[in-house]
């Protein structure tokens, strides 16, 4: 039934012939990776009302110079990541470029900020879905953390069924999103030019009293969440079709001039209308309801946003298991983050990323408002990375016309940088946990690689010396008693060596005396060694007798405890039996030089 079901929700298990066919085209691509830095549409102006608005809706003008530079940064990063993407045609971004030219811990840090904010985009992502579909519908706002956590179980199980399909599914509502804002930005300049707006926006460059260098550059930062996403393209460039490297940078270019159409549109068109935040309703519905009115554009642009950031969460799902698959091949994470599902997937990446999201939106109540900065901040640092790790590389190879591209890795830099610094003298209160997140995940990173070399040096072997050493075996057989399952594994030994001996461990001298006599009766040809408990205990007694027959025969013989077990028809009758077979087996396998074998005897009825 399980099985079953899995096949219902995840579809046939693909070949591995047919990885190739799981690459995606460039529209495909745009829709899967790009989700997240186009839904930042939703609330990267609203990030930046927030700060102004606490000087009073005078100061709300400020937004748009700010926007603009916004934009502008987003230019460098695009133009940067686009050389990134030609230099490291294998994907990994931030993590191999910092790797690659300033050794393993940069890298760790790059790689670690990027995994944390992964999980963080899940979390905000779902969350701020989850604020749109409330705006429209404020009855629904009791029941948040539910329709998060419903919309991480559907995007983590579209995920598992392959990212082509899941491609093909996204490519309606990621485009839905970009026609529903380019028409609320042309219905509202259309608005504005035809003198439809009554709300009186603050003029621009009006003095505006308080207002300080510190509070722009805070406004100036919390607007930067809306390029979180943009190094999505160049992690997962093994995810597109030949020629993979021309075909993400395409796809970048094209994301980067979208999102700044977007949201130079929306920054405007909250300028004109006078858009002040409020907690009940996102900017962005404020202003379809200034637009269209409350009827079914406005529910048409509310419910695409919805699902857009909803979706937005895709993109660390395209991302994250690439990357801990990256990592794991550098023995910095479990190895299971390099297995591929019957999907072609790398499943235990997606899964991991879909139960972290979930946990953290249930620890914050839903509400991740809060988390917006330290998300962001976990871009920016790999980003800075990344930016000076490619200035280093064009200055060691010096390639011919690197100059060039050496300035603008420069320029984006030192401008991720400054966010860098802005984000921790603004939002410290905000983003402190970083300092435990990113030393504690890349203790760990560090634990693991250690544990990986540790168990190779063991395991290495010297083709010269070590040599298999043949010996004998004695095969040592714990009974409760006389059955078919014990006739069984006999049966099995006799195949096996001529050296074997059943063992019991008796509670009383009647039952001793009992099982010695059947035990003549039945004459297995196996001698049988009867040892007495008197702590109703038969690990301590049998243990004892393997501590003996393993050091009469070390040098000679290997000693193989050969456990009976039979196995129950229905799972619940296992409920009905002392399990006492796999007691003793998880008790044997901290023993460095006893063998461990069980002989299973299928019961039919």
């Amino acid at each position: 039934m399980i099985s079953v079901l899995k096949r219902i929700l995840l579809g046939r298990p693909m070949k591995s012939t047919e990885l190739g066919e799981e690459k995606l085209n460039k529209l495909k691509a745009l829709a899967v990776l790009s989700s997240d830095a186009l839904s930042s549409v939703a609330y990267g102006t609203e990030q930046i009302l927030l700060v102004l608005v606490t000087l009073g809706a005078v100061a709300l003008w400020y937004s748009i110079p700010i926007s603009v530079a916004v934009i502008g940064l987003l230019t460098i990063l695009v133009l940067s990541y686009r050389q990134t993407i030609f230099a490291y045609t294998t994907g990994g971004g931030a993590y191999i470029v910092a790797k690659d030219n300033f050794g393993t811990s940069s890298g760790l840090v790059a790689g670690g900020s990027l995994l944390v904010d992964y999980i963080l985009t899940v979390a905000v992502s779902t969350s701020a879905s989850t604020d749109a579909i409330t705006s429209a519908f404020p009855v629904l706002h009791e029941h948040r953390i539910l329709i998060a956590l419903i919309m991480i179980a559907t995007v983590t199980l579209l995920n598992l069924r392959g990212i082509t399909e899941l491609a093909t599914i996204l490519m309606y509502p990621v485009y839905l999103f970009v026609f529903a804002i380019l028409l609320l930005i042309i219905g509202g300049g259309f608005q504005w030019m035809v003198g439809n707006v009554h709300a009186k926006a603050p003029v621009l460059g009006t003095a505006v009293p308080g207002i300080t260098l510190f509070l722009l550059l805070r406004a100036f930062s919390s607007g930067c969440s809306a390029l979180t996403g943009v190094e999505a393209v160049s992690n997962a460039i093994p995810n597109f079709r030949n020629p993979a490297p021309r075909n993400a940078a395409l796809t970048l270019m094209m994301m980067g001039l979208i999102l700044g159409i977007m949201f130079m549109g929306i920054s405007l068109l909250a300028y004109i209308y006078g858009i002040v935040p409020k907690p009940e309703e996102t900017v962005v519905s404020q202003i379809a309801l200034a637009v269209f009115g409350r009827g079914i554009i406005y529910y048409f642009i509310q419910a695409v946003t919805a699902l857009i950031l909803f979706l937005a969460a895709n993109t660390a799902f395209a991302a994250f298991p690439l990357l801990a698959f990256m990592l794991a091949k550098d023995r910095f994470m479990p190895n299971m983050f390099m297995a591929r599902g019957d999907r072609l997937g790398f499943s235990n990446g997606i899964i991991f990323l879909g139960v972290l999201s979930a946990i953290l939106v249930i620890s914050f109540g839903g509400d991740t408002e809060n988390l917006i900065p330290l998300y962001a901040l976990g871009v920016f640092i790999p980003f800075t990375l990344s930016q000076a790790g490619m200035m280093k590389r064009w200055m060691t190879k010096k390639p011919p016309g690197w100059f060039t591209p050496f300035i603008i890795n420069t320029i984006g830099m030192l401008t991720t940088f400054t966010i860098c610094l802005i984000f921790l003298i603004t939002k410290f209160s905000q983003v402190w946990a970083i300092f435990i997140f990113l030393p504690t995940v890349i203790f760990i990173f560090r634990k693991i690689n250690k544990h990986y070399k540790g168990l190779a040096d063991e395991l290495r072997l010297d083709f010269e010396t070590d040599k298999p050493q043949p010996k004998g075996s004695v095969i040592v057989i714990p009974v409760a008693g006389i059955s078919q399952v014990v006739k069984n594994t006999i049966s099995y030994a006799q195949s096996l060596s001529d050296d074997i001996v059943a063992v019991y461990v008796g509670f009383s001298d009647e039952d001793m005396k009992i099982m010695e006599e059947k035990w003549e009766q039945w004459n297995p040809g196996v001698r049988l060694i009867v040892l007495r408990s008197h702590y109703r205990s038969i690990i301590k007694p049998l243990f004892k007798f393997i501590d003996t027959v393993e050091w009469k025969t070390a040098e000679t013989d290997h000693v193989t405890v050969m456990i009976p077990q039979f196995i129950t028809k229905r799972w619940w009758h296992n409920l009905l039996h002392n399990q006492t077979s796999i007691f003793l087996r998880a008790h044997l396998f901290a023993r460095q030089d006893v063998k461990i074998a069980t002989v299973p005897y299928r019961l039919k009825k």
